[in-house]
């Protein structure tokens, strides 16, 4: 039996769907693992790894070359597997790290090395089977526990609480809805609000449509909708922490979703402070807004002669 067989059959015996009893599921498993096609499986260890690097185990150690556009499949089809069996824990380093970090890493949990490093012993193989499946509810409840502590709580404007994922990003995203929106969009619906792990958290596909705004599962929505109905303003707004912000081409393919709106857009892109804002200054579109949540009764206008005129306090 080749090291990618015995591999596959240790993911056959902690019962494992079938869709992730196959050779990228089980070179996964050996990267984890740390293990080459001539360690015995008693070398098993834990090396934390991002998904990059066990591309690259799976490279050199074995020959596999998976494309770079395999990354997104190997994570959302084994490692989520993985993570929900209790095999890994993702981001035992920082449990704190954003879903959609670049940073994100993985490591073999005890029992999962005890089962892997047992393989071939068939006494232990199946004691450390057993004990993975006694610790399951306890080790899930604790590491569901963790993250659900560094989750970001958020009360919308209709009364609704809801929790976004941990990470700069929706904390951005809630002081969108906290800060932003008393000051600059009193009295506004939010009609969407995204989530890093849940693509969409809020949205209201009625209160859109009767704006005239269908939108489809392929539409790559702003972060946050706002919708002012006097005046009738829709606030189309980007949450930037590593990217995206309202960029000439953004504003266009925005304005394909939207353009048909009864209601007039305000694109607004917000960063949590200047440092972030500084780096992307220079890609902010024209007649579009900026708003930092670090200094949140002002704003920057990039439009152009709008506001031109002396300031006059109120």
């Amino acid at each position: 039996m080749s090291r990618i067989e015995g591999a596959i059959s240790i993911l056959a015996a902690l019962g494992l769907p079938k869709a992730q009893q196959n050779e990228r599921s089980g070179l996964t498993l050996l990267a984890l693992a740390g293990l080459r096609p001539k360690s015995p499986w008693s070398a098993a260890k834990t090396p934390l790894l991002r998904t990059v690097d066990i591309m690259d185990f799976m490279r050199e150690a074995y020959g596999k070359n998976y494309a770079p556009n395999s990354r997104e499949t190997i994570r959302r089809q084994t490692l989520h597997q993985f993570e929900q069996a209790r095999l890994i824990d993702r981001n035992p380093d920082d449990r704190a790290r954003a879903t959609n970090s670049g940073k994100n890493a993985y490591r073999l949990t005890g029992p999962a090395l005890a089962v892997v490093s047992s393989f071939g012993n068939k006494m232990a193989f199946a004691k450390a089977v057993a004990a993975l499946g006694e610790q399951f509810g306890s080790l899930s409840a604790d590491y569901a526990g963790e993250r659900d502590l560094l989750r970001v709580p958020l009360t919308l404007p209709d009364g609704r609480a809801i929790v976004l994922s941990p990470g700069a990003h929706n904390e951005l995203q809630a002081a969108i809805i906290r800060e932003f929106g008393p000051r600059f969009a009193p009295g506004a619906q939010v009609l969407y609000l995204g989530d890093t792990s849940d693509k969409h958290v809020v949205i209201d596909a009625p209160a859109l449509k009767g704006l005239g705004v269908v939108v489809t599962e392929h539409d790559k929505l702003p972060d946050v909708i706002l919708f002012r109905s006097a005046p009738t303003w829709l606030y189309l707004i980007e949450a930037v922490t590593s990217h995206g912000p309202v960029s000439p081409k953004r504003h266009k393919e925005l304005e394909v979703v939207f353009g048909k709106s009864r209601a007039e857009r305000v694109y607004v892109t917000a960063f949590p402070n200047a440092a972030a804002f500084r780096k992307y200054a220079s890609q902010i579109a024209w007649e579009t807004e900026v708003w930092l949540a670090d200094h949140p009764d002002h704003m920057i206008h990039f439009n152009g002669d709008k506001f031109l005129g002396p300031y006059k306090p109120l």
